[in-house]
Parts: structure tokens; sequence; C-alpha cells
């Protein structure tokens, strides 16, 4: 069976876990062994602390496994939470031990010094020590960076320490040695001095790693990151303003909750689309993380007059046409069809009509008249074509009508629906790609009025101007 690269990933952090585990039983052993036949609290103080690394690389062990289960119905988010909270548990085994190296160290600089033998055993077993710390540190590290690990981070930076720590121990021997060499018993302070210098190494550990996971316990925001996550979502097409960023991290796992502003009016698909390339756009920038977007219309008034009118319009299942705007002088004038049921009495239409025209002028505060057309819902498409020779007899006199214009191309698609007696219709007029759509519009205007004088009769008028690569297409 092959293996996922999940599977992969737990695998490998496991095993530099327990080698780390591996590694802090052999080293706590030795340490202990040696400081109490030479008597140096500075290498007792260092098998403490070694000790407490061993405790501290069982609990990231763990840490490690129970982080890989996904979510269920108890953790909702997962359990990414139980490596900061093991890194929390390490604060205080850290605390408790510089306490107790502090008040030894104390206890032999005041008055009760305890002879120290700075054996070569010693200097071996520190420096045996400082080789595995090395080994391991850079093995955490490595793994650390490569699958985003807090709590192996928080291991390799253990045994970093260590490596200091035990190089202060060996200064402190060294001074030892110096001191039986040269007649000089004051330098037996060196090594309650050392244990000293190795609590303050733990201490300011302590302090890094203590900030660390408290943040993430209360969910802090880590810093800069909010604005980095603004940065890219901003850069997305079709986003038109980033509301709100919410940020955190739970173990390796960032959780990004963002709202962001996309068109009003804009279909459902295009909102959907924005909302899936802003999403990506995080997750490029935090790999693996938990991404929810809440896509909302923008109220900058990006919003056109007409996609305005047709968004209430259709917020009340009603449909509307014709759009048209003017200058009156006193603001904009507004005209357009509105198809409502045709089951409606007059005074219910004119209800709905004045109800929407209300709102319309609320959100567009500029419209100071309203024409409204009333339709009854879905007239024309209860229409059939005219038979062959009724539609051949209107067809090719409106057709030439259109091309006394000599702006227009061509004329085709003439179709007719309705009763003889009022019948609509619809064509296609071709026109050069590189004309003005203003004098387009003018020459279609035109068009329908010479119709209309042609043939009182036409219910309805519409005209589809299009460039001359499409009829070449066709």
């Amino acid at each position: 069976m092959s293996r996922t690269p999940q599977s992969g990933a737990a695998q490998e952090k496991r095993l530099v876990a327990l080698q780390s585990v591996t590694g802090a039983v052999f080293i706590t052993a030795l340490k202990l062994v040696t400081g109490v036949v030479t008597g140096s609290l500075g290498i007792l103080s260092e098998a403490a602390h070694s000790g407490l690394d061993l405790v501290a690389a069982g609990i990231t062990y763990l840490a490690v496994r129970v982080s890989e289960k996904p979510a269920d119905q108890s953790h909702h988010y997962g359990h990414q939470k139980v490596e900061n909270f093991s890194a929390f548990i390490e604060i205080g085994l850290l605390l408790a031990t510089c306490a107790w190296i502090l008040f030894e160290a104390a206890r032999r600089l005041l008055g009760q010094p305890v002879e120290v033998q700075a054996s070569w055993a010693a200097f071996g077993v520190m420096g045996v020590s400082i080789v595995v710390d090395v080994l391991r540190s850079r093995a955490l590290k490595r793994a650390a960076a490569r699958y985003g690990s807090q709590a192996l981070e928080a291991d390799a930076l253990h045994f970093s320490t260590d490596i200091w720590s035990s190089a202060v121990v060996i200064l402190g021997l060294a001074a030892v040695r110096a001191g039986e060499r040269w007649g000089v018993p004051e330098l037996q302070m060196a090594d309650p001095i050392a244990a000293i210098g190795v609590a303050i190494i733990t201490l300011f550990v302590s302090a890094r790693l203590g900030r660390k996971s408290v943040e993430a316990l209360l969910d802090a925001a880590p810093e800069g990151l909010a604005d980095r996550v603004r940065q890219a979502v901003e850069g997305v097409a079709g986003v038109l303003g980033v509301e709100r960023v919410r940020a955190r991290y739970a173990g390796n796992q960032y959780f990004v909750d963002a709202n962001i502003a996309v068109a009003r009016g804009a279909p459902v698909e295009h909102a959907q689309s924005v909302t899936d390339d802003a999403r990506r756009a995080i997750e490029e920038l935090l790999p693996g993380a938990d991404v929810m977007m809440h896509a909302a219309a923008s109220a900058d008034g990006v919003e056109s007059l007409f996609d305005t009118v047709k968004r209430l319009a259709a917020r009340r299942r009603l449909a509307v046409h014709d759009l048209a705007a003017y200058e009156t002088g006193g603001g904009v004038g507004l005209e357009f069809h509105l198809e409502v049921d045709a089951a409606l009495t007059l005074d219910q239409a004119h209800r709905v009509v004045s109800e929407l025209e209300a709102e319309i002028q609320k959100e567009a505060p500029q419209v100071a008249d309203i024409l409204t057309h009333i339709e009854n819902e879905g007239a024309l498409t209860r229409h059939t074509p005219l038979d062959a020779a009724q539609a051949a007899a209107w067809q090719e006199p409106l057709a030439r009508i259109a091309r006394e214009f000599r702006e227009v191309l061509d004329c085709h698609r003439i179709t007719l629906v309705g009763p003889r007696e009022r019948p609509s219709v619809s064509c296609h007029c071709v026109f050069r790609g590189e004309l003005a759509i203003g004098r387009a519009h003018e020459i279609t205007s035109q068009i329908e009025r010479r119709f209309r004088q042609a043939f009182p009769e036409l219910e309805r008028v519409t005209i589809h101007p299009e460039p001359h690569t499409e009829l070449e297409n066709s």
C-alpha cells in the first residue's frame, strides 16, 4: 500500500520526536552519573536540565501524535492546540528547574561549598552532550521547518539551549581545574556561578516559549499576519474591498476568517468565483490554512443605476426591461417596463409599483422622477410567430426601411410575433465595428420611428445592433 504525503509527514515527525526522546534518556543518565561522581553542581544542574528535556521530549512526542488526529465531534477545529498546550507544560517544568538551580547555587555561594572534581571524565561527558545536542537540534529544526510543527520547534530550541548551557558548565569546570592548579580556591565558586548561567539561559528560553504558547492558547493574532492576508486578498480580481480579517494559529495550522466586498447585483456565480480566488490567495500565502471566506455586496457606490433597479426588482421577484435614464434638470429621470402578475388588480399592481419606486429612490436619491410601464408578466411569451405568408408581407418592407440608413450594412433575422392586428417585431441591424455606440443607438431609434410610421399597428419594436464582424463569422 502506498503512503499518502500526510501519512509520510506524520511518520517522519513521530520518528524525529522519538529519536529526541532516546537521545534525552542517554544524555540525562550520563550527566546524572557524572555529576554524582564529581560533585559538580553545574553538571548536576545540567542533568536536571536534561531530565527536564527528557520530559519535554516525551510530551512533544505525545503532542505530535495527538495533534495529527483529524477534527471530530468533540474538537471541531482539530487537535493542533495540544502542541501549544504541551509547550505550556514545558514552561512550568523549566521554571521549576530554574528555581531549584538558583536555590542550590545561592546555598553554595553563601557558605555551604561543595568540593567539585573537575575530572577529564566530566569534560568528556559535557563534550559528548554537546555533540548529541547539536545532532538532535538540527534534526528537529529541519523537521519543524518542513512541517511547520511548533512542538518540534520548541524541542529544537530546548536542545539548542543545552548546547550553550553545556558550554557554560565546561567553562565552570575549567575554572575549578585552574583554581586547583594555581592554588586559587575561590575559583571553586565558578561551578555554582556556571549553574546560575544555565538557569538564566533556561529562563530566557522559558520566556520565549511562554509568550508563544500563551498567545496561541489565547488565540492571539500572529503579528503582521492580518496585514499580509489583507494585501493578498486585495490583489484578487473582483474583490472591491476587505472588510475584516481575523487570524489565529493552533499547532502548525493557521485559521483565517475574512470578509470581502463584491459588486452589488453581481450574479451568484461571479461572487462565488471571486470568493474561491480569494481563498486560494490565502492558501498560497499560508499552505494548509483553514480559511473561512464571507462575501457581501459592496456599499461603495460602484453599482450602476440600472443594476440597482434590476436588483431591487429581482428581490420582489419582478422582471424589468427597456430601462432608460435621462437628465431632468433637477436630477435623473428613470423609465422602465415592469412585468407583474396578470392576475393582479390595477390597485394591487399600482401598489407594487409604488413600493418599488420608493425603494429605488431611497437607494438612489439622485433619481428625481420615475415612469414605470406596467405589463402583465410573460405577455410576449404567449404570442406565436405569424405564418410565413403574413410574415413575408412585413419583413421585406421593414428590411428596406432599415437599409435606407447608410450606416446599416445589413438587416436580418426579422421576426414578427403576436396577433396580426397588433404584432411585435424584432430584428438585427449590422454596423461597422468602429461606430460609436451612441451613434448606433441614435440610428436604431430612428429606424424604430420609421417602422412605426410605416406600420402604426406595431405593438413593440426591438432592434439589436451588432458589429459587421458578427456577420462575417456567421
